[in-house]
């Protein structure tokens, strides 16, 4: 029975939906649908392909997500077999390449794989009748990409051409990779037939990638294997060497090995992906796969419309009304609005550049921040105070930690909070409060079974959140 890991690579950074997807919380870990965030779906296709031959998922992430990835496997109920935590972006070879020695481990060579973590599937049964087609003649040494049957001349996708004499459904002898096009040259595959989007997902045997790797990269293999050797483990984090893995060329796995295979001796596939595919790369691709009304219009959360049509409209925290425009895109976020016209959704990227310039916390952070004790919310600030929802999961605490420049007042909104504040330890419920004086060691937790929500008044010199001194953290902070 031949072995299957499937690989979720979950680095990006989806900045192109923005103010929804940010660098602190990325699309991956949205729930665009309702139906549970991206990064759940993923997982859940890919144990669909072979239960009883899969093993747990192996998932590549970004160090700073460690906790979203963790929460979110666990609560769809999924323990990760590993979750590999990369210190900096390096594209997707050096990620896949993590994958495969981590797959490796315990003296296997399972067929991978390999899906990225920010895909949307509405056709389950095809997803997983073509993956099967692709694991099988993968187990067999062949490299198989999922190719995306063109429905448009698209410029914003790269492309496969595929062998024209392949018969049937099946897998398919690729002849090359080819850029993103032009709207003409786009044209012209599409009226080809044997042009088809390329996916980014693909199957192959971890062996066989670190093979072809070596012999087209070896740069990046050896970096990579220096910067797994010296790797720490810590229950499932996996946390290559930082030093080491920042000295790893960046590079794409098409660029560093995908290209160079067509005639090179190793079998490269491509099997037809026709399952309501989409890679949510812009707002305008969320408005393709969301249900719309009789007008085109396509909304989530509390919004009202008229006399609107093919607009998408996402609201998170307030009503949001839309009178009188057409292909536009609205979404609604507590501390950002985008409006934007829908075919330039792709250029939402020069806002989060200007963010990034004048060093924006939109940019990076959500009013809402997740941590992995809970999250807090900002509610109100002004000169010397700010107001913040805070909740913290059953059995989880803060750092014990102090600030030089504040002071905080704490009220308990629901649940039971275990306050140290220096040589004191109180236990406080519903309405009751305490206060933290400026320069005191003090902690937050929560000893009870339902989540605490406290609502916290800093009041000082300076609220920002780098004026924090730990001592004691549970989840390895400095």
């Amino acid at each position: 029975m031949t072995h299957i890991c499937p690989v979720v690579m979950a680095g990006g950074s989806g900045t192109r939906l923005w103010p929804l997807s940010r660098s602190a919380y990325p699309k991956q870990f949205l729930a665009l649908d309702g139906t549970g965030s991206l990064l759940q779906q993923s997982v859940q296709r890919l144990m669909a392909i072979a239960p009883g031959q899969m093993s747990a998922p192996l998932v590549v992430g970004n160090e700073e997500h460690r906790f979203l990835l963790a929460d979110q496997l666990r609560e769809m109920g999924q323990e990760p077999s590993a979750l590999v935590l990369e210190p900096v972006g390096r594209n997707t070879a050096p990620a896949l390449t993590l994958a495969a020695l981590q797959a490796q481990r315990s003296g296997d060579d399972p067929v991978l794989v390999v899906a990225p973590a920010d895909q949307t599937i509405t056709h389950l049964p095809a997803f997983v009748s073509a993956l099967r087609q692709a694991t099988q003649a993968a187990a067999e040494g062949a490299v198989v990409i999922l190719g995306i049957q063109p429905l448009r001349p698209e410029t914003g996708f790269g492309y496969i051409e595929a062998d024209t004499a392949t018969p049937g459904t099946g897998p398919r002898a690729v002849r090359r990779f080819v850029e993103k096009p032009d709207a003409a040259t786009a044209q012209a595959y599409l009226d080809a037939g044997n042009f088809f989007w390329n996916s980014g997902l693909f199957v192959l045997r971890a062996s066989v990638w670190l093979k072809a790797l070596g012999q087209y990269r070896a740069d990046i293999l050896s970096a990579c294997q220096a910067a797994f050797d010296k790797a720490t483990t810590d229950g499932v984090f996996i946390r290559p060497d930082k030093a080491a893995f920042a000295a790893i060329p960046a590079e794409s796995v098409d660029y560093a090995v995908m290209e160079k295979l067509p005639g090179s001796g190793t079998p490269l596939l491509m099997v037809p992906l026709d399952a309501g595919w989409n890679d949510l790369g812009a707002w305008d691709a969320v408005w393709q796969v969301t249900g719309k009304d009789s007008n085109g219009n396509a909304t989530q959360g509390d919004v009202l419309l008229a006399d609107t049509h093919n607009t998408l409209v996402q609201a998170t925290s307030r009503l949001v009304g839309v009178i009188g425009v057409d292909n536009l895109v609205v979404v609604e976020t507590p501390d950002a609005v985008l409006v934007s016209d829908r075919s330039r959704s792709q250029d939402v990227k020069k806002i989060v550049g200007q963010l990034g310039k004048t060093q924006r916390a939109e940019q990076n952070l959500h009013r809402k921040v997740h941590r992995p004790w809970g999250w807090y919310d900002s509610i109100d600030q002004g000169p010397r105070f700010q107001v913040k929802r805070i909740m913290v999961k059953p059995g989880a605490s803060l750092s014990l930690q102090m600030h030089h420049h504040r002071a905080e007042h704490w009220i308990v909104v629901s649940g039971t909070a275990e306050v140290t504040c220096g040589e004191r330890k109180l236990l406080l419920t519903e309405n009751q409060s305490t206060y933290i004086p400026l320069g005191e060691v003090h902690r937050l937790a929560n000893p009870g079974k339902v989540p605490l929500e406290i609502i916290e008044v800093q009041s000082g010199s300076y609220l920002g959140e780098d004026d924090i001194v730990r001592f004691e953290d549970t989840y390895g902070r400095q």
